[in-house]
């Protein structure tokens, strides 16, 4: 039994020297990958209403405009309290359908964030 340790008397026991690379590697594998992911959701909701219009109104292209041309001028025509209420409407769904793609997306980005890590974890460190 010794009555005082040394530096020394742990050299084989301390934990290695934390390597920064593959630190830097993970956060910007993550970082890179959720703004992907988010880049790809946004564009899904912004893309969902037209793809659905067009699909009703059987891919013609008049129709469309002739229809946002009439909402332009329903929304010129009310008064400001209409208009915002219009105005929080379109944001609301806006940000359920947000929500909703995002919750429906988040397992299989999840599970390929995990094997990406995982990948990455197993790579021999050459630094």
């Amino acid at each position: 039994m010794t009555f005082h340790d040394t530096p020394f008397d742990h050299v084989g026991v301390w934990p290695p020297p934390v390597r920064l690379i593959p630190i830097l590697q993970g956060t910007c594998f993550v970082l890179i990958e959720a703004m992907r992911f988010a880049a790809s959701s946004l564009l899904i909701v912004l893309g969902l209403p037209l793809f659905a219009f067009l699909v009703l109104i059987g891919w013609d292209l008049e129709l469309l405009f002739a229809q946002l041309g009439n909402l332009a001028d329903h929304y010129r025509e009310a008064d400001a309290l209409r208009r915002y209420a219009f105005s929080q409407d379109l944001q609301g769904v806006f940000v359920a359908s947000a929500l909703g793609v995002v919750v429906a997306r988040a397992p299989r980005f999840l599970r390929r964030l995990a094997g990406g890590l995982a990948v990455t974890a197993r790579e021999p460190d050459h630094g």
